[in-house]
């Protein structure tokens, strides 16, 4: 997982209500020099001329954000103790061709030298994926999936998280696929 997509899932996350991380401060600058006048920025190219975008597809929300004459998509799902209403988990992707590449967001007290395995309903149990650091936010893990993998993830119906927490329990995290298909589209169609 490159800084790039880190910072952009970052920014998504505050798009979709996430908590917002600012880990570089801002230095103050001196005025840059008068330059002439900077060309009209490009036009849109997100639906009705939009800077950005969130949309909700049952358990997915896509958002999107003009960035100068591109563009950059994600979906996400998060989920929050419904007492606390402190996030638990947080998911985000984006589409890479027929790919998909993004992190997973898990609460801290757990034992990261465990990792966490994936298993898509009653499917095998994948392999232990490693955490990559500890933000404020929580603690991330790169997921990538290849063509095949988000073909299992669209007929699917939960993606079970195992984890271990520092105490030595296991814990299962589920992870909704409702909306997974159509959110997969639609971001699909909003970067072309």
């Amino acid at each position: 997982m490159n800084k790039s997509l880190v910072a952009f899932a970052l920014t998504v996350a505050t798009v979709v209500g996430a908590a917002t991380l600012n880990p570089v401060p801002v230095l103050a600058q001196a005025a840059p020099p008068a330059a002439a006048p900077a060309a009209a920025p490009p036009a849109s190219t997100l639906p009705g001329g939009a800077s950005s975008l969130q949309e909700t597809y049952q358990d997915w929300q896509v958002a999107c954000l003009q960035q100068g004459a591109g563009k950059r998509c994600a979906l996400t799902q998060q989920q929050a103790d419904p007492q606390s209403r402190q996030r638990v988990m947080a998911i985000e992707l984006t589409t890479v061709g027929d790919k998909a590449e993004g992190v997973l967001v898990l609460p801290f007290g757990l034992a990261l030298d465990k990792g966490v395995t994936l298993q898509i309903d009653d499917g095998p149990v994948g392999q232990p994926l490693r955490f990559r650091t500890c933000l404020p936010a929580g603690c991330l893990v790169p997921l990538s999936f290849d063509a095949r993998m988000l073909a299992t993830l669209r007929r699917g119906t939960a993606v079970k998280a195992k984890v271990t927490t520092d105490d030595g329990r296991e814990t299962v995290l589920s992870i909704s696929l409702k909306g997974l298909a159509s959110a997969l589209d639609r971001t699909a169609a909003l970067l072309r």
